[in-house]
Protein backbone atom coordinates (compact mmCIF):
# COMPACT_ATOMS: atom_id res chain seq x y z
CA UNK A 1 0.00 0.00 0.00
CA UNK A 2 1.28 3.44 -0.91
CA UNK A 3 1.68 5.53 2.23
CA UNK A 4 3.80 8.37 0.96
CA UNK A 5 4.10 10.67 -2.04
CA UNK A 6 7.69 11.40 -3.01
CA UNK A 7 9.16 13.43 -5.84
CA UNK A 8 12.71 14.42 -6.75
CA UNK A 9 12.85 18.16 -7.53
CA UNK A 10 15.54 20.74 -8.21
CA UNK A 11 17.49 22.80 -5.69
CA UNK A 12 15.57 25.89 -6.84
CA UNK A 13 12.22 24.73 -5.46
CA UNK A 14 10.73 26.02 -2.23
CA UNK A 15 8.39 23.31 -0.95
CA UNK A 16 5.83 24.93 1.33
CA UNK A 17 3.96 22.71 3.78
CA UNK A 18 0.68 23.40 1.90
CA UNK A 19 2.06 22.59 -1.57
CA UNK A 20 0.65 19.59 -3.40
CA UNK A 21 3.36 17.24 -4.59
CA UNK A 22 1.77 17.36 -8.04
CA UNK A 23 2.36 21.13 -8.19
CA UNK A 24 6.14 20.77 -8.47
CA UNK A 25 8.06 19.78 -11.57
CA UNK A 26 9.97 16.54 -11.27
CA UNK A 27 13.72 16.75 -11.74
CA UNK A 28 15.65 13.47 -11.69
CA UNK A 29 18.41 14.00 -14.24
CA UNK A 30 21.41 16.05 -13.18
CA UNK A 31 24.73 17.19 -14.65
CA UNK A 32 27.82 18.25 -12.72
CA UNK A 33 31.54 18.94 -12.85
CA UNK A 34 33.82 16.87 -10.67
CA UNK A 35 34.69 19.62 -8.19
CA UNK A 36 31.29 21.15 -7.52
CA UNK A 37 28.53 20.38 -5.04
CA UNK A 38 25.38 19.09 -6.72
CA UNK A 39 22.19 19.68 -4.75
CA UNK A 40 18.61 18.55 -5.22
CA UNK A 41 15.55 17.90 -3.07
CA UNK A 42 13.07 15.13 -2.43
CA UNK A 43 9.68 16.43 -1.38
CA UNK A 44 7.36 14.11 0.50
CA UNK A 45 3.81 14.06 1.88
CA UNK A 46 1.72 11.45 3.71
CA UNK A 47 -1.05 10.09 1.47
CA UNK A 48 -3.61 9.23 4.16
CA UNK A 49 -5.41 12.49 5.10
CA UNK A 50 -6.28 11.02 8.51
CA UNK A 51 -2.64 10.46 9.49
CA UNK A 52 -1.55 12.79 12.29
CA UNK A 53 2.11 11.82 12.15
CA UNK A 54 4.19 8.91 10.87
CA UNK A 55 6.92 8.26 13.41
CA UNK A 56 10.48 7.10 12.85
CA UNK A 57 10.35 6.93 9.07
CA UNK A 58 13.78 5.65 8.14
CA UNK A 59 15.67 7.43 5.35
CA UNK A 60 18.53 5.97 3.33
CA UNK A 61 20.50 6.48 0.14
CA UNK A 62 21.21 3.99 -2.61
CA UNK A 63 22.96 3.81 -5.96
CA UNK A 64 26.52 4.30 -7.11
CA UNK A 65 26.85 7.77 -5.57
CA UNK A 66 25.40 7.07 -2.11
CA UNK A 67 28.87 7.18 -0.56
CA UNK A 68 29.29 10.79 -1.69
CA UNK A 69 25.83 12.05 -0.73
CA UNK A 70 24.58 13.76 2.42
CA UNK A 71 20.98 14.26 3.58
CA UNK A 72 19.57 17.23 5.49
CA UNK A 73 16.02 18.25 6.31
CA UNK A 74 14.55 21.50 4.97
CA UNK A 75 12.97 23.26 7.94
CA UNK A 76 10.43 26.07 8.01
CA UNK A 77 10.92 29.43 9.69
CA UNK A 78 8.34 32.01 10.67
CA UNK A 79 8.25 34.92 8.23
CA UNK A 80 6.13 37.80 9.53
CA UNK A 81 7.65 40.47 7.26
CA UNK A 82 7.71 39.04 3.72
CA UNK A 83 8.23 42.27 1.79
CA UNK A 84 7.86 46.01 1.54
CA UNK A 85 4.85 45.83 -0.73
CA UNK A 86 5.21 49.34 -2.11
CA UNK A 87 8.66 48.81 -3.58
CA UNK A 88 9.26 45.08 -3.50
CA UNK A 89 9.50 44.83 -7.27
CA UNK A 90 10.07 41.71 -9.33
CA UNK A 91 8.59 38.32 -8.72
CA UNK A 92 7.59 37.11 -5.25
CA UNK A 93 6.21 33.74 -4.20
CA UNK A 94 3.70 35.40 -1.91
CA UNK A 95 3.41 38.47 0.27
CA UNK A 96 1.57 36.59 3.01
CA UNK A 97 3.22 35.93 6.38
CA UNK A 98 3.60 32.34 7.45
CA UNK A 99 5.98 29.39 7.60
CA UNK A 100 8.62 29.47 4.86
CA UNK A 101 11.11 26.71 3.95
CA UNK A 102 14.69 27.88 4.46
CA UNK A 103 16.86 26.35 7.18
CA UNK A 104 18.83 23.18 6.39
CA UNK A 105 19.06 21.00 9.48
CA UNK A 106 20.73 17.69 10.19
CA UNK A 107 18.18 14.94 10.61
CA UNK A 108 16.70 15.31 14.09
CA UNK A 109 16.55 11.55 14.58
CA UNK A 110 19.36 9.23 13.45
CA UNK A 111 18.65 8.26 9.85
CA UNK A 112 14.92 8.95 10.17
CA UNK A 113 12.29 11.67 10.02
CA UNK A 114 8.83 12.28 11.43
CA UNK A 115 6.17 12.79 8.78
CA UNK A 116 3.28 15.01 9.88
CA UNK A 117 -0.02 14.49 8.14
CA UNK A 118 -1.41 16.99 5.63
CA UNK A 119 1.95 18.70 5.23
CA UNK A 120 4.60 18.70 2.52
CA UNK A 121 8.26 18.72 3.52
CA UNK A 122 11.57 18.11 1.74
CA UNK A 123 14.91 16.42 2.14
CA UNK A 124 17.98 18.26 0.84
CA UNK A 125 20.66 16.09 -0.76
CA UNK A 126 24.20 17.19 -1.58
CA UNK A 127 26.62 15.17 -3.70
CA UNK A 128 30.34 15.99 -3.53
CA UNK A 129 32.88 13.95 -5.45
CA UNK A 130 36.67 13.71 -5.27
CA UNK A 131 38.37 15.52 -8.13
CA UNK A 132 39.75 12.28 -9.55
CA UNK A 133 36.30 10.70 -9.75
CA UNK A 134 35.74 9.04 -13.14
CA UNK A 135 33.45 10.83 -15.54
CA UNK A 136 30.29 9.01 -16.56
CA UNK A 137 26.66 8.35 -15.67
CA UNK A 138 25.70 7.23 -12.17
CA UNK A 139 22.49 6.54 -10.31
CA UNK A 140 21.35 7.89 -6.98
CA UNK A 141 18.34 6.70 -4.98
CA UNK A 142 16.56 8.12 -1.97
CA UNK A 143 14.56 5.64 0.09
CA UNK A 144 11.97 6.34 2.80
CA UNK A 145 10.33 3.62 4.91
CA UNK A 146 6.99 4.76 6.36
CA UNK A 147 5.76 2.00 8.65
CA UNK A 148 8.61 -0.15 7.34
CA UNK A 149 7.43 -0.07 3.71
CA UNK A 150 10.00 1.19 1.22
CA UNK A 151 9.22 4.09 -1.08
CA UNK A 152 11.95 5.15 -3.54
CA UNK A 153 12.75 7.91 -5.99
CA UNK A 154 15.67 7.56 -8.37
CA UNK A 155 17.85 9.95 -10.33
CA UNK A 156 20.71 9.92 -12.79
CA UNK A 157 23.82 12.06 -12.42
CA UNK A 158 26.15 12.71 -15.35
CA UNK A 159 29.67 13.73 -14.31
CA UNK A 160 31.69 15.68 -16.87
CA UNK A 161 35.39 15.07 -17.39
CA UNK A 162 36.32 18.64 -16.37
CA UNK A 163 36.90 20.82 -13.32
CA UNK A 164 35.48 24.23 -12.61
CA UNK A 165 38.18 26.93 -12.49
CA UNK A 166 39.00 28.71 -9.27
CA UNK A 167 36.54 31.42 -8.28
CA UNK A 168 37.82 34.83 -9.36
CA UNK A 169 34.95 36.93 -8.06
CA UNK A 170 35.76 38.50 -4.70
CA UNK A 171 32.78 37.79 -2.47
CA UNK A 172 32.20 39.20 1.01
CA UNK A 173 29.22 38.67 3.30
CA UNK A 174 29.75 40.83 6.37
CA UNK A 175 30.81 38.57 9.22
CA UNK A 176 29.83 39.66 12.74
CA UNK A 177 31.86 38.11 15.55
CA UNK A 178 29.79 39.99 18.14
CA UNK A 179 26.59 38.29 16.97
CA UNK A 180 28.20 34.88 17.45
CA UNK A 181 29.35 35.80 20.96
CA UNK A 182 25.95 37.24 21.86
CA UNK A 183 23.95 34.26 20.63
CA UNK A 184 26.07 31.70 22.43
CA UNK A 185 26.59 33.84 25.55
CA UNK A 186 30.34 33.45 25.36
CA UNK A 187 32.97 36.13 26.06
CA UNK A 188 34.46 37.76 22.99
CA UNK A 189 37.55 35.88 21.77
CA UNK A 190 37.30 33.23 24.44
CA UNK A 191 38.39 29.78 23.28
CA UNK A 192 34.77 28.77 22.71
CA UNK A 193 34.19 31.95 20.71
CA UNK A 194 37.22 31.25 18.53
CA UNK A 195 35.91 27.74 17.85
CA UNK A 196 32.51 29.05 16.82
CA UNK A 197 34.10 31.74 14.66
CA UNK A 198 35.98 28.98 12.87
CA UNK A 199 32.76 27.02 12.31
CA UNK A 200 30.97 30.03 10.83
CA UNK A 201 33.99 30.98 8.73
CA UNK A 202 34.32 27.49 7.26
CA UNK A 203 30.68 27.52 6.23
CA UNK A 204 31.10 30.92 4.58
CA UNK A 205 34.11 29.77 2.54
CA UNK A 206 32.41 26.51 1.64
CA UNK A 207 29.70 28.57 -0.01
CA UNK A 208 31.84 30.92 -2.10
CA UNK A 209 32.78 33.65 0.38
CA UNK A 210 36.49 34.42 0.00
CA UNK A 211 36.85 37.80 1.76
CA UNK A 212 36.30 38.30 5.48
CA UNK A 213 35.34 41.43 7.40
CA UNK A 214 38.13 41.66 9.97
CA UNK A 215 37.31 43.45 13.26
CA UNK A 216 40.52 45.36 13.88
CA UNK A 217 38.14 47.29 16.15
CA UNK A 218 34.41 46.78 16.72
CA UNK A 219 32.69 47.48 13.38
CA UNK A 220 30.32 50.44 13.79
CA UNK A 221 27.88 49.06 11.24
CA UNK A 222 24.15 49.22 12.00
CA UNK A 223 24.61 50.88 15.37
CA UNK A 224 22.32 53.69 16.51
CA UNK A 225 23.94 57.08 17.03
CA UNK A 226 25.42 57.12 20.51
CA UNK A 227 25.06 53.36 20.90
CA UNK A 228 27.55 50.55 20.73
CA UNK A 229 27.79 46.86 19.96
CA UNK A 230 29.62 44.22 21.97
CA UNK A 231 33.34 44.97 21.87
CA UNK A 232 35.12 42.66 19.43
CA UNK A 233 38.49 44.31 18.85
CA UNK A 234 41.37 42.25 17.53
CA UNK A 235 44.11 44.87 17.98
CA UNK A 236 45.32 45.84 21.43
CA UNK A 237 46.05 49.57 21.52
CA UNK A 238 47.95 51.58 24.12
CA UNK A 239 48.40 55.34 24.25
CA UNK A 240 52.12 55.93 24.86
CA UNK A 241 52.19 59.72 24.66
CA UNK A 242 50.46 62.68 23.17
CA UNK A 243 48.97 61.36 19.91
CA UNK A 244 51.27 58.33 19.93
CA UNK A 245 50.22 54.69 20.18
CA UNK A 246 51.59 51.15 20.42
CA UNK A 247 49.80 48.14 18.94
CA UNK A 248 49.53 44.50 19.97
CA UNK A 249 48.66 42.04 17.22
CA UNK A 250 48.40 38.69 18.98
CA UNK A 251 44.66 38.24 18.35
CA UNK A 252 44.92 39.62 14.81
CA UNK A 253 47.72 37.15 14.07
CA UNK A 254 45.45 34.34 15.27
CA UNK A 255 42.59 35.67 13.12
CA UNK A 256 44.80 35.73 10.01
CA UNK A 257 46.01 32.18 10.62
CA UNK A 258 42.46 30.94 11.17
CA UNK A 259 41.12 32.69 8.08
CA UNK A 260 43.86 31.23 5.88
CA UNK A 261 43.21 27.79 7.37
CA UNK A 262 39.53 28.12 6.44
CA UNK A 263 40.38 29.19 2.88
CA UNK A 264 39.87 32.97 3.07
CA UNK A 265 41.89 34.86 0.45
CA UNK A 266 41.10 38.54 1.06
CA UNK A 267 40.80 40.65 4.19
CA UNK A 268 38.32 43.50 4.52
CA UNK A 269 39.17 46.19 7.04
CA UNK A 270 36.30 47.76 9.03
CA UNK A 271 35.01 51.24 8.23
CA UNK A 272 37.29 53.90 9.65
CA UNK A 273 34.40 56.34 10.22
CA UNK A 274 30.80 56.11 11.39
CA UNK A 275 27.74 55.54 9.22
CA UNK A 276 25.22 58.27 8.41
CA UNK A 277 27.59 61.17 7.98
CA UNK A 278 31.13 59.99 8.75
CA UNK A 279 31.22 62.57 11.54
CA UNK A 280 32.67 60.31 14.25
CA UNK A 281 34.92 57.35 14.85
CA UNK A 282 34.10 53.71 15.57
CA UNK A 283 34.28 52.53 19.16
CA UNK A 284 37.98 51.91 19.78
CA UNK A 285 39.27 50.66 23.11
CA UNK A 286 42.66 52.07 24.15
CA UNK A 287 44.76 51.43 27.25
CA UNK A 288 45.54 54.77 28.87
CA UNK A 289 47.68 54.92 32.02
CA UNK A 290 47.28 51.17 32.47
CA UNK A 291 43.47 51.10 32.12
CA UNK A 292 41.39 50.19 29.08
CA UNK A 293 38.72 52.68 28.12
CA UNK A 294 36.53 53.68 25.18
CA UNK A 295 38.83 56.30 23.73
CA UNK A 296 37.36 57.00 20.28
CA UNK A 297 33.69 56.88 19.36
CA UNK A 298 30.64 58.84 18.26
CA UNK A 299 31.84 62.04 19.94
CA UNK A 300 35.24 61.94 18.25
CA UNK A 301 35.84 64.59 15.60
CA UNK A 302 36.33 62.41 12.53
CA UNK A 303 38.77 64.79 10.88
CA UNK A 304 40.27 66.23 14.05
CA UNK A 305 43.97 66.17 14.82
CA UNK A 306 43.81 63.40 17.41
CA UNK A 307 41.93 60.79 15.36
CA UNK A 308 43.84 61.69 12.20
CA UNK A 309 47.11 61.14 14.08
CA UNK A 310 45.83 57.79 15.33
CA UNK A 311 44.90 56.57 11.84
CA UNK A 312 48.28 57.76 10.57
CA UNK A 313 49.94 55.24 12.88
CA UNK A 314 47.27 52.52 12.99
CA UNK A 315 46.72 51.90 9.27
CA UNK A 316 50.45 51.61 8.36
CA UNK A 317 51.03 49.29 11.34
CA UNK A 318 48.20 47.01 10.22
CA UNK A 319 49.48 46.98 6.64
CA UNK A 320 52.98 46.10 7.87
CA UNK A 321 51.57 43.12 9.77
CA UNK A 322 49.76 41.78 6.71
CA UNK A 323 52.87 42.45 4.65
CA UNK A 324 54.80 40.19 7.01
CA UNK A 325 52.43 37.40 6.00
CA UNK A 326 52.65 38.23 2.29
CA UNK A 327 49.05 39.47 2.30
CA UNK A 328 49.40 43.22 1.92
CA UNK A 329 48.01 42.97 -1.64
CA UNK A 330 44.91 41.19 -0.32
CA UNK A 331 43.61 44.11 1.75
CA UNK A 332 40.52 46.23 1.15
CA UNK A 333 39.63 49.33 3.16
CA UNK A 334 36.44 51.27 3.90
CA UNK A 335 35.72 54.89 4.78
CA UNK A 336 32.01 55.01 5.66
CA UNK A 337 29.06 52.86 4.60
CA UNK A 338 26.42 54.05 2.11
CA UNK A 339 27.18 57.79 2.06
CA UNK A 340 24.46 60.04 0.68
CA UNK A 341 24.77 63.30 -1.28
CA UNK A 342 24.47 65.45 1.84
CA UNK A 343 27.68 63.99 3.26
CA UNK A 344 29.78 64.29 0.11
CA UNK A 345 32.11 66.98 1.48
CA UNK A 346 32.60 65.28 4.86
CA UNK A 347 33.16 61.93 3.18
CA UNK A 348 35.71 63.54 0.87
CA UNK A 349 37.72 64.77 3.87
CA UNK A 350 37.60 61.37 5.56
CA UNK A 351 38.48 59.56 2.35
CA UNK A 352 41.56 61.75 1.89
CA UNK A 353 42.81 60.68 5.33
CA UNK A 354 42.42 56.98 4.56
CA UNK A 355 43.85 57.27 1.04
CA UNK A 356 46.93 58.98 2.46
CA UNK A 357 47.93 55.89 4.42
CA UNK A 358 46.72 52.85 2.45
CA UNK A 359 49.44 53.09 -0.18
CA UNK A 360 47.17 52.80 -3.18
CA UNK A 361 45.36 49.72 -1.89
CA UNK A 362 41.68 49.55 -2.81
CA UNK A 363 39.20 51.59 -0.81
CA UNK A 364 35.65 50.39 -1.43
CA UNK A 365 32.30 51.67 -0.18
CA UNK A 366 28.68 50.87 -0.93
CA UNK A 367 27.12 53.69 -2.96
CA UNK A 368 23.89 54.66 -4.67
CA UNK A 369 25.08 57.96 -6.15
CA UNK A 370 27.42 58.21 -9.15
CA UNK A 371 28.66 61.66 -8.00
CA UNK A 372 31.02 60.05 -5.49
CA UNK A 373 32.79 58.34 -8.39
CA UNK A 374 32.49 61.03 -11.08
CA UNK A 375 34.01 63.61 -8.71
CA UNK A 376 36.90 61.28 -7.90
CA UNK A 377 35.97 60.89 -4.23
CA UNK A 378 35.57 57.09 -4.47
CA UNK A 379 37.88 55.41 -6.96
CA UNK A 380 36.47 51.90 -6.48
CA UNK A 381 32.73 52.19 -5.91
CA UNK A 382 30.40 49.36 -4.90
CA UNK A 383 27.07 50.44 -6.40
CA UNK A 384 23.64 49.27 -5.29
CA UNK A 385 22.33 47.04 -8.08
CA UNK A 386 19.16 49.10 -8.73
CA UNK A 387 21.53 52.02 -9.48
CA UNK A 388 24.40 50.11 -11.09
CA UNK A 389 23.56 51.06 -14.69
CA UNK A 390 24.88 54.59 -14.09
CA UNK A 391 28.24 53.10 -13.10
CA UNK A 392 28.25 50.67 -16.03
CA UNK A 393 27.56 53.54 -18.41
CA UNK A 394 30.48 55.45 -16.86
CA UNK A 395 32.80 52.53 -17.67
CA UNK A 396 34.06 52.11 -14.11
CA UNK A 397 36.98 49.65 -14.23
CA UNK A 398 36.98 46.72 -11.80
CA UNK A 399 33.40 47.44 -10.78
CA UNK A 400 31.85 45.84 -7.71
CA UNK A 401 28.17 45.46 -6.77
CA UNK A 402 25.96 45.04 -3.73
CA UNK A 403 22.30 44.71 -2.88
CA UNK A 404 20.22 44.89 0.28
CA UNK A 405 16.66 45.28 1.43
CA UNK A 406 13.63 44.49 -0.63
CA UNK A 407 15.01 43.88 -4.10
CA UNK A 408 13.90 47.21 -5.46
CA UNK A 409 13.17 47.42 -9.19
CA UNK A 410 13.16 43.65 -9.54
CA UNK A 411 16.88 43.09 -8.86
CA UNK A 412 18.22 39.84 -7.46
CA UNK A 413 17.83 39.47 -3.71
CA UNK A 414 17.74 36.87 -0.96
CA UNK A 415 14.46 37.58 0.80
CA UNK A 416 12.53 34.55 2.01
CA UNK A 417 9.50 35.47 -0.08
CA UNK A 418 11.46 35.41 -3.34
CA UNK A 419 11.90 32.35 -5.55
CA UNK A 420 15.40 30.92 -5.34
CA UNK A 421 15.99 31.63 -9.04
CA UNK A 422 15.83 35.34 -8.19
CA UNK A 423 18.67 34.80 -5.72
CA UNK A 424 20.74 32.56 -7.97
CA UNK A 425 20.45 34.67 -11.14
CA UNK A 426 22.89 37.12 -9.55
CA UNK A 427 25.79 34.94 -10.70
CA UNK A 428 24.88 35.17 -14.38
CA UNK A 429 24.40 38.92 -14.03
CA UNK A 430 27.78 39.41 -12.38
CA UNK A 431 29.43 37.34 -15.11
CA UNK A 432 27.79 39.24 -17.98
CA UNK A 433 29.01 42.61 -16.71
CA UNK A 434 32.50 41.46 -15.62
CA UNK A 435 31.86 42.46 -12.02
CA UNK A 436 34.99 42.09 -9.89
CA UNK A 437 33.44 41.74 -6.44
CA UNK A 438 30.13 41.35 -4.64
CA UNK A 439 29.27 42.62 -1.16
CA UNK A 440 26.34 42.02 1.15
CA UNK A 441 25.92 43.41 4.65
CA UNK A 442 24.44 40.34 6.36
CA UNK A 443 26.11 36.94 6.67
CA UNK A 444 25.03 36.62 10.31
CA UNK A 445 23.44 39.82 11.60
CA UNK A 446 21.34 38.72 14.58
CA UNK A 447 20.48 42.15 16.02
CA UNK A 448 17.51 44.46 15.67
CA UNK A 449 17.62 47.57 13.51
CA UNK A 450 20.64 49.69 14.47
CA UNK A 451 21.51 47.07 17.10
CA UNK A 452 19.18 48.37 19.77
CA UNK A 453 18.84 44.78 20.98
CA UNK A 454 20.02 41.23 20.39
CA UNK A 455 17.49 38.84 18.80
CA UNK A 456 17.07 35.12 18.29
CA UNK A 457 17.41 34.79 14.51
CA UNK A 458 15.36 31.58 14.43
CA UNK A 459 12.27 33.60 15.38
CA UNK A 460 13.30 36.93 13.89
CA UNK A 461 14.55 36.51 10.32
CA UNK A 462 13.48 40.13 9.75
CA UNK A 463 15.62 41.66 12.52
CA UNK A 464 12.55 42.69 14.49
CA UNK A 465 10.71 44.06 11.41
CA UNK A 466 13.90 45.86 10.38
CA UNK A 467 14.00 44.53 6.83
CA UNK A 468 12.14 41.84 4.86
CA UNK A 469 12.91 38.38 6.20
CA UNK A 470 16.13 36.95 4.83
CA UNK A 471 18.14 40.12 4.34
CA UNK A 472 19.83 40.04 7.76
CA UNK A 473 21.57 36.69 7.44
CA UNK A 474 22.05 33.56 5.34
CA UNK A 475 23.12 31.20 8.13
CA UNK A 476 21.35 30.21 11.33
CA UNK A 477 23.27 29.50 14.54
CA UNK A 478 23.12 25.80 15.38
CA UNK A 479 22.88 24.48 18.92
CA UNK A 480 26.45 23.14 18.78
CA UNK A 481 28.11 26.34 17.58
CA UNK A 482 27.94 25.50 13.89
CA UNK A 483 26.43 27.66 11.17
CA UNK A 484 23.36 26.02 9.63
CA UNK A 485 23.01 26.77 5.94
CA UNK A 486 19.86 28.12 4.33
CA UNK A 487 18.24 27.50 0.97
CA UNK A 488 19.22 31.07 0.10
CA UNK A 489 22.90 30.52 0.92
CA UNK A 490 22.92 27.49 -1.35
CA UNK A 491 21.35 29.49 -4.15
CA UNK A 492 24.17 32.02 -3.73
CA UNK A 493 26.74 29.22 -3.78
CA UNK A 494 25.21 27.91 -7.00
CA UNK A 495 25.39 31.47 -8.37
CA UNK A 496 29.13 31.53 -7.66
CA UNK A 497 29.49 28.17 -9.43
CA UNK A 498 27.50 29.48 -12.40
CA UNK A 499 30.15 32.18 -12.83
CA UNK A 500 32.89 29.56 -12.70
CA UNK A 501 31.05 27.38 -15.21
CA UNK A 502 30.62 30.29 -17.61
CA UNK A 503 34.31 31.13 -17.22
CA UNK A 504 35.19 27.53 -18.15
CA UNK A 505 32.90 27.70 -21.17
CA UNK A 506 34.51 30.99 -22.15
CA UNK A 507 37.97 29.40 -22.01
CA UNK A 508 36.87 26.83 -24.59
CA UNK A 509 34.48 28.77 -26.82
CA UNK A 510 35.15 32.47 -26.18
CA UNK A 511 33.32 35.25 -24.40
CA UNK A 512 30.92 35.92 -27.26
CA UNK A 513 29.59 32.35 -27.20
CA UNK A 514 29.30 32.45 -23.42
CA UNK A 515 27.27 35.65 -23.60
CA UNK A 516 25.00 34.02 -26.19
CA UNK A 517 24.16 31.42 -23.57
CA UNK A 518 23.46 34.11 -20.99
CA UNK A 519 21.10 35.92 -23.34
CA UNK A 520 19.41 39.29 -23.06
CA UNK A 521 19.35 39.95 -19.32
CA UNK A 522 20.47 42.77 -17.07
CA UNK A 523 20.40 43.48 -13.33
CA UNK A 524 16.67 44.23 -13.37
CA UNK A 525 15.31 41.71 -15.87
CA UNK A 526 15.84 38.00 -16.30
CA UNK A 527 13.77 34.96 -17.41
CA UNK A 528 11.33 34.24 -14.59
CA UNK A 529 11.51 30.47 -14.74
CA UNK A 530 13.81 27.87 -13.24
CA UNK A 531 14.52 26.29 -16.61
CA UNK A 532 16.66 29.25 -17.67
CA UNK A 533 19.32 28.67 -14.99
CA UNK A 534 19.02 24.89 -15.00
CA UNK A 535 19.23 24.72 -18.78
CA UNK A 536 22.18 27.11 -18.89
CA UNK A 537 24.23 24.94 -16.54
CA UNK A 538 23.30 21.72 -18.28
CA UNK A 539 24.32 23.17 -21.64
CA UNK A 540 27.71 24.10 -20.22
CA UNK A 541 28.30 20.70 -18.61
CA UNK A 542 27.26 18.85 -21.76
CA UNK A 543 29.88 20.81 -23.69
CA UNK A 544 32.52 18.94 -21.65
CA UNK A 545 31.14 15.41 -21.85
Amino acid sequence: MRLLQMKMVSSLEKCFYSDAVESKKEKNEFFMFKNERLSFQVMFRAVDPDVMVMRDCRVSLGGALKKYAKIRLVGNVLNMFPSRAKNAGGELITEEPGAYPDILRPLVYPKSVMIPGNQTHALWIDIELPEDFPAGEYDIRVNMYPEGKRHTVSGKVTVANALLPKQKLIHTEWFYTDCIANYYHTPAFSEKHWKYIENFMKTAVRNGVNMILTPLFTPELDTYIGGERLTTQLVDIERTGENTYAFGFEKLERWIALALKCGVEYFEMPHMFTQWGATGAPKIIVKVNGKKKKYFGWKTDAVGEEYTAFLGQFIPAVIDLFKKHGLDDKLFFHVSDEPGPSMLEQYKKCSAIVEKYVGGRPVIDALSHIEFYSMGVVKKPVPYTPCIQDFLDAGVPGLWAYYCGSGRDGVSSRDLTMPLRRTRVLGVQLYKYDIEGFLHWGYNFYNSMQSHSVLDPHGNPDGGFFTPSGDCFVVYPGADGTALESLRLNALREAMDDIRALALYEEKFGKEKALELVGDIDFKTYPQNDEYLIGLRETIVKAFL
